[in-house]
Formats: structure tokens, C-alpha cells, sequence
């Protein structure tokens, strides 16, 4: 189906995955990408290494990234239940029988360029896969998320999402 006049709310580089949210209403996009509405943008990440809680903490209270403090985010580890949703990567990562991995929930307000890559790299756990799983409008309702949809499925909003995002462009931005 080819849709006229839709751009990405957000990016995702070649070598990761997720949700992807499109849209021809270029104040909804700023809104959902500029960091000074404050809209949590949560990953889940595979990593080399496990995590100590040293390392988890300092994601937490955030990592200097290119001579800058990235905003603390929040970090813990993935639950098994979420990662079982997971399918395998095509092409697959890369793995090494004596490196174990694990698979982190990272939540940002801020979206640099490659920030959770360097982010996890700085702590000692470079990432092998990423996946963005959901936003938080910031509205008390549900995050959107890939919820439901297999890898390279695509759906249209629900009304009641419709409805949340065009309310969304009403609001006043969070303060930093």
C-alpha cells in the first residue's frame, strides 16, 4: 500500500528494529521525537556480558556519551516472559560460546544518535540487539508497543490511540 506524505515519527538505524510509528502530521512527529516533551521510549536490548548492578546503575543515573551526561533512564534486566516473544534475528547476531549475553529494558527521554548502542557500550556491555518495544504518550494510558505484532507486521492506530495522539498535540511540554 502506498501512503503519500508519511514520515517516521523517530528513527531507527539499519542494524536495529521496533516499533516505528508514521504519520503525515508533522507537529505529531516533533512532538513524539523532540526531547523536550519528555516521551519514554523503552528498548529492549541484548547485550554481551551480564550486567552487574554497578553497571545498571550507572545507565540509571546516565553515562557520558561524546563528552556529555545522557539523561538517567531506566534500566533493569529483561523479564524471561517478554523475551520469549522474541523471534530470531535475521541475519542473526553475532555470538561467542564463551561470552554469555543478556537482555536489558531501557527506557530514554532523549534519542541521540546510536545513544543506547553507546550508552551500553560505556558500562562495559556492547549491544548486539536492539529492539525499540514501546512510547509512553505520557497520559496515563498504555504505552504504544509492539504488543501483538509479529517482526515486519504493521498496523493501522486503534481510534482510542488516534484519539490519545491527537490529544497529545493539546498539551503543554514536560519541563526537562
Amino acid at each position: 500500500m502506498t501512503v503519500p506524505d508519511v514520515y517516521a515519527a523517530g528513527r531507527l538505524d539499519a542494524d536495529s528494529e521496533g516499533l516505528l510509528l508514521l504519520t503525515a502530521n508533522g507537529r505529531l512527529q516533533q512532538r513524539l521525537t523532540d526531547p523536550r516533551f519528555g516521551h519514554w521510549r523503552t528498548y529492549w536490548v541484548q547485550v554481551e556480558g551480564i550486567p552487574d548492578p554497578s553497571q545498571l546503575q550507572a545507565l540509571r543515573e546516565g553515562v557520558i556519551v561524546k563528552k556529555q551526561r545522557t539523561r538517567p533512564a531506566k534500566a533493569e534486566l529483561l523479564a524471561d516472559e517478554h523475551r520469549r516473544t522474541l523471534t530470531e534475528r535475521q541475519p542473526p547476531i553475532r555470538t561467542r560460546l564463551s561470552i554469555p549475553t543478556a537482555w536489558l529494558q531501557l527506557s530514554l527521554r532523549e534519542g541521540r544518535n546510536r545513544q543506547v548502542r553507546r550508552m551500553t557500550a560505556a558500562v562495559g556491555l556492547p549491544t548486539l540487539r536492539l529492539i525499540r518495544y514501546s512510547i509512553d504518550l505520557m497520559d496515563n494510558g498504555p504505552p504504544l508497543s509492539l504488543s501483538g505484532l509479529a517482526s515486519g507486521q504493521w498496523r493501522e492506530l486503534a481510534h482510542n490511540e488516534h484519539q490519545r495522539l491527537t490529544a497529545l498535540l493539546k498539551r503543554p511540554s514536560a519541563h526537562r
